[in-house]
C-alpha cells in the first residue's frame, strides 16, 4: 500500500470517528500491516495537510481526533447561540487542585481551599468525567484519592498533564480559571460534532483565584472528620449550580 492510500484512510477513520482513536486502534485499519512508528509518521503528515484548513489533527488524552480550530470557534457558535451553563468559581477551583496535586483526598482539597468542599460539587465533575476515584489512602477512614481523568485533557486539548499551563505567579493562578472554564470553548469536539453545553465563566471569577504554592500542600493528611455537605460557605454556592449533562461532552 503506497503512502498516499493510507494516509487517505487514516483521514477518513479519524473524520467519521465520534471519538479519538489510539495508534493501536489504528493499526486495525491496515491488518496490522503497518507498524505504530509508520502509523504516526503518516499522522504527523496528515498535520502538515492540513495546515491551511478549518479542521486540525490533534494528538489528546485518548488519541488522535479532527477538530475545529479555535479561533474558528466564534464563528461555529452562531449555529447553536443559546446559553451554555456556568461552573462556579468553587467548583473550578476544587478541579484545579485535583489536576495539579492529584491525587488528593477531599481533606486534602479542603485543606488548599480553606471551606468545606459541598459533596455536590465531587459529583458535579465526577458526572461530567473529568475526575475520579483512583485508590484510597492507607490511613484512618481510607479516603478516596481523586485524578483527572483523559475526557479531562481531550476537553483541554492536551495529550497529558505536563501540557498543564505553569502556576508560578499570582497572575498565572488567577488566569488558571479561565482556561478550565474555557476548556469546552476552546477544545472543538471531535467529528462528528455532538452539541452539548459547555462550561463558562466570569472573568471576576477567575481574578480573585489564588492557589498556594507546592510547599504549603499537605503531604499527608490528618485525620479526617466528615465534612458537612451543606457547608460550603462560598459566595457561589454549589447548590445553585446547574445540572450538568451525563455522556462525553463535546
Amino acid at each position: 500500500m503506497n503512502t498516499a492510500d493510507a494516509k487517505r484512510i487514516l483521514e477518513t477513520a479519524l473524520i467519521c470517528s465520534a471519538q479519538p482513536l489510539q495508534v493501536r486502534e489504528l493499526r486495525v485499519l491496515f491488518d496490522d500491516e503497518l507498524g505504530a512508528d509508520t502509523i504516526k509518521s503518516l499522522l504527523v503528515e496528515l498535520q502538515e495537510d492540513w495546515t491551511q484548513r478549518g479542521l486540525e489533527l490533534v494528538s489528546v488524552g485518548s488519541g488522535w481526533r479532527f477538530q475545529s480550530r479555535p479561533e474558528l470557534r466564534d464563528h461555529l457558535d452562531r449555529l447553536h447561540p443559546e446559553k451554555p451553563p456556568r461552573y462556579t468559581r468553587a467548583v473550578l477551583e476544587t478541579l484545579a487542585i485535583i489536576a495539579y496535586r492529584q491525587p488528593v483526598t477531599r481533606g486534602d482539597m479542603e485543606d488548599i481551599r480553606g471551606v468545606t468542599i459541598n459533596s455536590l460539587i465531587i459529583k458535579q465533575l465526577e458526572d461530567r468525567n473529568w475526575i475520579e476515584v483512583i485508590g484510597h489512602r492507607e490511613t484512618v477512614g481510607r479516603p478516596a484519592l481523586f485524578a483527572t481523568t483523559r475526557q479531562f485533557l481531550d476537553d483541554l486539548g492536551l495529550a497529558s498533564l505536563d501540557q498543564l499551563p505553569l502556576i508560578e505567579t499570582p497572575a498565572q493562578q488567577g488566569a488558571l480559571l479561565d482556561v478550565l472554564a474555557q476548556a469546552a470553548d476552546d477544545s472543538p469536539p471531535a467529528l462528528p460534532m455532538d452539541v452539548e453545553p459547555e462550561v463558562e465563566a466570569t472573568a471576576d471569577a477567575a481574578a480573585d483565584v489564588h492557589m498556594p504554592e507546592p510547599a504549603e500542600v499537605p503531604v499527608e493528611s490528618p485525620v479526617e472528620a466528615p465534612a458537612d455537605p451543606e457547608a460550603d460557605p462560598d459566595p457561589e454556592s454549589a447548590a445553585d449550580l446547574p445540572p450538568v449533562p451525563s455522556g462525553t461532552p463535546s
